[in-house]
């Protein structure tokens, strides 16, 4: 193909070389749009990833206050509780081993 378009056949050839070219250009497009769509569900995928993990190291440092603090006291009843029942058992022993004697 000279370019000069003196004949019928040599634009028809032209004419042929640009479709095809613009069906091949189309069809990169295509993957171009499939390549993308990909990348950017990966890209939320990650995003969505990065936030959860993000939440979830917060949540592992950073302690709430007043939770702690609530768990200390129920934890410190407890322990209190426990010294006054062992206390309450020794002494009930204690009186049942003076009946006995």
């Amino acid at each position: 193909m000279t370019g000069d378009f003196q004949s019928d056949d040599e634009i028809n050839k032209a004419l042929t070389s640009i479709t095809s070219a613009t069906s091949q250009l189309r069809a990169q497009a295509s993957t171009f749009g499939s390549n993308l769509s990909v990348v950017q569900n990966r890209q939320d995928f990650s995003k969505n990833l990065i936030n959860i993990l993000d939440t979830g190291s917060a949540n592992l440092t950073n302690a709430d206050l007043n939770e702690e603090a609530a768990n200390s006291q129920a934890l410190s009843t407890r322990q209190s509780i426990g010294i006054s029942a062992l206390s309450l058992a020794n002494t009930a022993q204690q009186g049942i081993l003076q009946l006995l004697r």
